[in-house]
C-alpha cells in the first residue's frame, strides 16, 4: 500500500492563501467599539533635562481624552532582560526620537493636533553620540543610576557609559602570540542597519476593570510580552491576554513591548477603553530596535605555514540609549563569530556602550554579521600576508567532529570543509576570471538554539484533524512545518488538517520564533503531540477491531488491519473513544547544540574602477543541514538570508548626523535591496543525519546572512586590490582607496 508522502515535498504555506486573500488578520487589522487612537510626541533633541511640559492645549482639542506624560508613569521601567527603558521619558530624554508625551484621542487626526499643541522645555545636555567616545572617562554620563537597574548581567561598581562587559577566554592569549610568526592587527566598522520588516509596530489594549487586559499586538513573543509588561506595570502577567495575529515580518524586531505597557496606561487613565497605537514608518527608523554598530578590534597570530595559534577579539557596541531590546542583554552570536576554526587560544571581549542615539537590539543572527565581517575579512588579509590561498588556508585551520569552538564548547558535528569544498566547486572560485572581476569566500556556523513550546493534535467524531499552537509565525513557515509533521505521522494530506492559533490562556508558555529554532523547538511539540494520538488512535481501533496496535496500518484518513482487511476511519475511531483523540505534545529543551549549522559562500564581484561602484555578480552558498522538511521554505529562508547580507554588504546604513539624528528616516533615503539587485543565486546542499529537530532537520534561518559582506569584501579586494574594512561597500569608499593606492 503507498503511502501519502508529506515530508520533503515543496508545500505552499498552510495560511497563504488568508494572506494573499486579505483574510489574515494583523493587528493593524483589529477594531474595537469606543476605541482611541495614540500619538506621541517624541524628543527632538539627543540628550536634556525635561523643564517643563504644558498639555493645556492638547487636553482642549476636541476628541482628547487622555494625556500623558512622564510623571503618570513615572519610575515605570521595561525590557527584554536589562531593565532600564522608561515607557516614557521619565524626567530626562535620551535620544532624538524617544517617546516624552503620549495622547488618545477618538481619532488619528485628533491625536497627531493634540501632539502639536504639547509645549516641552528642555535643559539641554551634552550629547554622546560616539560608542568610543562613550569610553572615554571624562565622557557625560548617561544614566548615573545604571547600577541600580534590574536584570544587569554583572555588577556595575562604578557606574560608566560601559554597561555590559563580557570576556571569553580560551588557553593563554598572549602566549598565543608570542608563539606566533605572524601577528596580524585590524580594526573593522559595521552601522546601524534596520530589519525593514513590511508591517510596522502596532498593537490595541483593553484594560479590564479587574486590572487585566486583552491585547492584540504584532509580537512573536506573546509570552515574553506578558512578563515585559506585567514587570513594569506590576500587573500579574496571567491576566494579560495576548490574542493571536499574524506578523508581518520580524527578522529580530518583533519581540519588544514597550508600546504594548504604554497603551495599557493609557486605556487604564481613559477607564478602560481600547486604545490602539500604529508606528508608522518614519517612528520605525528613528525609534526602532536595529542592528548594532560596532567597532571590531582582530588581532590573530599564526605560524608560517598557516596554523593559527591566538585570536583575540574586541567588540566595541554602540548599543544606543537603551540596552532594553536585547533578549539576553548582550548579542548571542558576537562571541561565536570567529567561526568554525580550532584555536588553541581565543581571547574575545565585548563592551556595550550607552550613547544618545536610538536603542539597539536583535536582527537575524544577533551579533554574528558583525563579528563574521571582521573575522572573515581577517582571515582573507591574513592568508594574503602569508602568500596562502584564502580557501586553503581555511580548510587547514577547520574544526572537525569534536573539536573545541574558539570559545570553548565542543561541538559534535562540524562539516566546515566539506561545506567550504561544495561552495568552491559550485561557484567556479578556480575558474579564470575576467580583467576587474574578484572572487572571496567567506565561512560561518550557527550552533541550535532550543526553547519551549505546546502543541495539540485532535481527531473529532467527524474525522477532522486539528492541529493547535499557541506559537506566532512571523513568516518563516511553522504552521506550514508542524502541519507537515502531522500529516507525515497520521498519513493524511495537508489540506486535511486545521490549524488553530491559541492565545496565552490556553498553555503555560512558548518561547515563540527565536534564533532559527522554529522547526526544532514547535516542530517537536507538533512531533510529541501528533505521536500521542497516533498511539491513541491505535489503541483505541485495535480494543474496537479486538487486535493488536502492531498489525494495524494509519493511512489516508484511517485504519487498516492488514490481515483482517478491515478498516475504520478517524471519525469512527473518536466515535468508539466517546469524545475526540487529544494527543498533547511539549518540547522543553534549552540547550543549544549538539550540532552545528555551517555555511559557506563565494561572492564574485565587479568593480568599476572609474566610479568605485561594486557589482554582485554571483552568490554561491552552501550550506551543511539536516533533512530538509519542506524545500520550499528552506531555500526561501536561505534566498532572504543571502539578500539581508547583501544589503549589509553593500547598501544598508542607518545613517545619524553629528547629533545623532537619523538622516535616513524613510525607506526611500534608507535603502535596502530590491528585484533590481538581486545577482545569480545559486545553493548547493550537503545533507546529514544529524540535526536535533524532527526527522534530524537543522537550522536554516540565520547561517546565510553570516559571511555574505566578508565575502563581498574579499571579492573586491580580489578585483581591485583594495581592502575595504567598513560597511557598507560604496562606491566612494572603493573610489576613494583606490586613489589611496
Amino acid at each position: 500500500m503507498a503511502e501519502n508522502r508529506v515530508l520533503g515535498v515543496p508545500s505552499p504555506r498552510v495560511e497563504g492563501e488568508q494572506k494573499v486573500g486579505g483574510k489574515a488578520v494583523y493587528a493593524v487589522d483589529v477594531l474595537l467599539p469606543d476605541m482611541l487612537w495614540v500619538k506621541v510626541l517624541r524628543s527632538a533633541i539627543p540628550h536634556g533635562r525635561i523643564k517643563r511640559i504644558d498639555v493645556t492645549k492638547a487636553l482642549s482639542v476636541s476628541g482628547v481624552k487622555v494625556v500623558m506624560t512622564g510623571q503618570d508613569v513615572a519610575g515605570a521601567r521595561i525590557g527584554k532582560r536589562i531593565i532600564d527603558m522608561p515607557l516614557l521619558a521619565d524626567g530626562v530624554v535620551r535620544y532624538i526620537g524617544e517617546k516624552v508625551a503620549a495622547v488618545a484621542a477618538e481619532t488619528e487626526a485628533a491625536a497627531e493636533r493634540a501632539v502639536d499643541q504639547i509645549e516641552v522645555e528642555y535643559e539641554e545636555l551634552p550629547a554622546v553620540t560616539d560608542s568610543l567616545a562613550g569610553l572615554e572617562p571624562d565622557a557625560p554620563l548617561l544614566h548615573p543610576n545604571v547600577a541600580e537597574y534590574k536584570g544587569l548581567l554583572h555588577r556595575i561598581e562604578t557606574p560608566s557609559n560601559v554597561f555590559v562587559h563580557l570576556t571569553w577566554n580560551k588557553g593563554d592569549v598572549e602566549e598565543g602570540f608570542r608563539q606566533s610568526d605572524v601577528v596580524v592587527e585590524n580594526t573593522f566598522h559595521v552601522p546601524a542597519v534596520h530589519q525593514a520588516y513590511i508591517e510596522p509596530h502596532s498593537c490595541l489594549v483593553q484594560v479590564k476593570p479587574d486590572g487585566g487586559a486583552e491585547v492584540w499586538a504584532s509580537t512573536k513573543s506573546p509570552f515574553a510580552m506578558r512578563e515585559q509588561v506585567g514587570s513594569a506595570l506590576q500587573v500579574s502577567p496571567a491576566d494579560l491576554v495576548i490574542h493571536p495575529c499574524y506578523v508581518g515580518g520580524d527578522f529580530g524586531g518583533k519581540g519588544d513591548a514597550n508600546e504594548v505597557a504604554l497603551c495599557y496606561a493609557l486605556s487604564k487613565k481613559s477607564g478602560g477603553r481600547p486604545v490602539k497605537f500604529l508606528v508608522d514608518y518614519t517612528e520605525e527608523l528613528i525609534a526602532g530596535n536595529p542592528r548594532h554598530a560596532a567597532t571590531i578590534k582582530v588581532k590573530t597570530g599564526v605560524k608560517k605555514n598557516g596554523v593559527l595559534i591566538a585570536h583575540q577579539m574586541e567588540y566595541i557596541f554602540d548599543s544606543g540609549a537603551y540596552g532594553a531590546y536585547r533578549p539576553q542583554g548582550f548579542l548571542v552570536g558576537a562571541h561565536e563569530a570567529s567561526g568554525p576554526y580550532r584555536i588553541p587560544n581565543t581571547h574575545i571581549e565585548e563592551k556595550y556602550v550607552y550613547t544618545n542615539k536610538f536603542p539597539c537590539g536583535y536582527m537575524r543572527a544577533p551579533g554574528h554579521p558583525q563579528g563574521s565581517f571582521a573575522s572573515e575579512s581577517q582571515a582573507d588579509i591574513v592568508a594574503k600576508k602569508l602568500g596562502i590561498d584564502p580557501a586553503e588556508y581555511r580548510r587547514m585551520n577547520f574544526m572537525q567532529d569534536g573539536d573545541h569552538f574558539p570559545v570553548g564548547e565542543s561541538i559534535a558535528h562540524v562539516k566546515a570543509a566539506e561545506t567550504l569544498k561544495k561552495a568552491l566547486e559550485e561557484s567556479g572560485y578556480r575558474v579564470t576570471k575576467p580583467k576587474n572581476v574578484g572572487r572571496g569566500c567567506g565561512v560561518g556556523n550557527w550552533v541550535s538554539k532550543g526553547g519551549e513550546s505546546y502543541a495539540f493534535v485532535k481527531i473529532d467524531d467527524a474525522g477532522e484533524v486539528t492541529l493547535s499552537t499557541a506559537v506566532t509565525d512571523t513568516g518563516p513557515g511553522a504552521y506550514t512545518i508542524m502541519r507537515q509533521i502531522v500529516g507525515e505521522e497520521l498519513k493524511v494530506s495537508l489540506d486535511s488538517i486545521k490549524v488553530e492559533i491559541l492565545d496565552t490562556t490556553k498553555v503555560l508558555k512558548d518561547t515563540g520564533v527565536r534564533g532559527s529554532s522554529s522547526t526544532r523547538v514547535h516542530g517537536g511539540s507538533a512531533y510529541e503531540a501528533v505521536k500521542k494520538a497516533r498511539e491513541e488512535i491505535l489503541r483505541v481501533a485495535a480494543q474496537a477491531m479486538n487486535a493488536l496496535p502492531d498489525e494495524l496500518i494509519l493511512y489516508d484518513g484511517g485504519v487498516t488491519h492488514g490481515r483482517a482487511e478491515r478498516r475504520m476511519s478517524f471519525a469512527e475511531i473518536a466515535r468508539a473513544n466517546g469524545g475526540p483523540i487529544i494527543g498533547e505534545g511539549h518540547y522543553l529543551n534549552m540547550k543549544e547544540g549538539p550540532e552545528t549549522s555551517t555555511v559557506a559562500q563565494v561572492a564574485e564581484v565587479e568593480v568599476d574602477r572609474e566610479t568605485g561602484k561594486v557589482t554582485v555578480r554571483r552568490l554561491t552558498t552552501a550550506h551543511n543541514t539536516g533533512t530538509i522538511l519542506n524545500p520550499l521554505t528552506h531555500q526561501g529562508q536561505i534566498d532572504g538570508a543571502v539578500m539581508m547580507g547583501m544589503g549589509y554588504g553593500t547598501i544598508e546604513e542607518l545613517a545619524t548626523d553629528d547629533g545623532g539624528k537619523v538622516m535616513t528616516a524613510n525607506l526611500g533615503d534608507y535603502k535596502i535591496p530590491n528585484i533590481k539587485d538581486i545577482p545569480n543565486l545559486k545553493t548547493a546542499i550537503v545533507q546529514s543525519k544529524t540535526g536535533s529537530g524532527p526527522y534530524n532537520s537543522m537550522s536554516i534561518g540565520e547561517t546565510a546572512i553570516i559571511p555574505t559582506a566578508a565575502a563581498i569584501a574579499n571579492a573586491v579586494e580580489d578585483a581591485v586590490g583594495v581592502r575595504i574594512k567598513s560597511l557598507p561597500i560604496t562606491a566612494e569608499k572603493v573610489l576613494i582607496a583606490l586613489k589611496d593606492r
